[in-house]
């Protein structure tokens, strides 16, 4: 049996169809390697590849009023802009079917982990007696918290269309940085405009306001051949009404190189029947790794298109919503609708995390 797989936003994935071209997009530069996680095991990390956006005010006032209540609630996951789509490949190193053990359990450098923030810029404190996790595979998230605040919906235009992702507000330099999947910020060879993220989404309301992304990061394994390993990606938002956005919304811990198989909670804004993208979404339960097409990890979880780049915590404490971000939603097997899977965050990902987080906003 030809086995497939398909992004959140369900875009068949063929395990045997050619690789997209290999140049960067046009516009894109790559971003200049840090001190911080520039090399793993004796391997440098490639640069992420960055995107200017919406870099100046007029630009940014063009793109907040761009997107009223209707375009936002009209917006649509990306597959049913992309139905069927196939120019999507993983790596020939992926393609195959690698070893569940060693090659998918060994961490390449030491674990780094960021701690949250509250809004204001303070470290966030966890709840003493954490709230015990409940296992869930896609019910509405209504316990309130911290995620409530930094979880949001993304907004992008896609090939002239107008489409829907998620994403999560985490702890910066920057306190403007926000993680999400790579094609959320870019697919089918070009970086997608007009993109905002509107933390705290909730039935078209917008409580935090709408935050435009100035520049798009993801790593150059999704840039250059839309690698499923390498999902990943960050944007940067300018100031809203002098505020920056964590400073408003507080920001999640992230965390790179850490160990596999762990209890973990998934948000998102699924968008596609049964789901209307109006609330926040979890699932939670523990990890395992993807022994099919790719190196990721696995989580079963019913969310669908419009939750990609939605937070993976580990550590998650329902109590005060607090986790650390370790994943993104990204993909799932077309013969597997109730199995999800996210990215591992090694150092390519902090990568984008560090070169987002380094980056000033206007």
């Amino acid at each position: 049996m030809r086995r497939t797989a398909r992004l959140v936003p369900i875009l068949t994935l063929a395990a045997g169809g050619a690789l997209l071209s290999t140049t960067v997009a046009h516009g894109a530069t790559a971003a200049p390697a840090t001190a911080r996680g520039a090399t793993t095991a004796g391997r440098a990390v490639p640069a992420p590849v960055g995107k200017e956006a919406a870099d100046t005010g007029a630009e940014q006032r063009s793109v907040r009023r761009y997107w009223t209540e209707a375009k936002m609630e009209a917006a649509q996951p990306l597959d049913t802009l992309a139905p069927g789509r196939k120019g999507i490949s993983l790596t020939a190193a992926a393609a195959g079917t690698p070893s569940p053990t060693a090659t998918v359990t060994a961490v390449p450098a030491a674990p780094v982990t960021v701690p949250a923030t509250s809004p204001g810029g303070g470290t966030a404190a966890a709840a003493r007696t954490p709230v015990s996790a409940r296992t869930s595979t896609g019910a509405p998230w209504a316990r309130a918290g911290a995620v409530a605040r930094t979880s949001g919906r993304v907004f992008f235009t896609y090939q002239g269309r107008n489409a829907s992702c998620s994403a999560s507000a985490v702890t910066s330099e920057n306190r403007s940085t926000v993680i999400t999947a790579g094609h959320c910020v870019r697919m089918g060879g070009a970086f997608h405009t007009n993109w905002v993220f509107v933390p705290g989404y909730n039935g078209g309301d917008r409580p935090y306001g709408t935050w435009v992304a100035t520049t798009l990061y993801t790593t150059p394994q999704w840039n250059n051949g839309e690698d499923i390993d390498h999902d990943v990606a960050a944007a940067v938002v300018a100031p809203l009404n002098g505020r920056s956005l964590t400073d408003v919304v507080g920001g999640q811990g992230v965390s790179f190189n850490q160990p596999r198989r762990q209890r973990m909670h998934s948000f998102g804004y699924p968008a596609a029947a049964p789901y209307d993208g109006s609330k926040l979404v979890y699932c939670s339960g523990w990890t395992f790794d993807d022994f099919m097409m790719s190196h990721d990890i696995g989580l079963n979880c019913d969310m669908n298109g419009g939750s990609s780049g939605g937070p993976w915590f580990s550590g998650f404490d329902e109590g005060t919503g607090l986790g650390t971000l370790n994943s993104v939603n990204s993909f799932k097997y077309g013969d597997a609708a109730g199995r999800m899977f996210g990215p591992y965050f090694g150092a390519d990902a902090k990568a984008v995390y560090d070169a987002a987080q380094d980056t000033g906003t206007p």
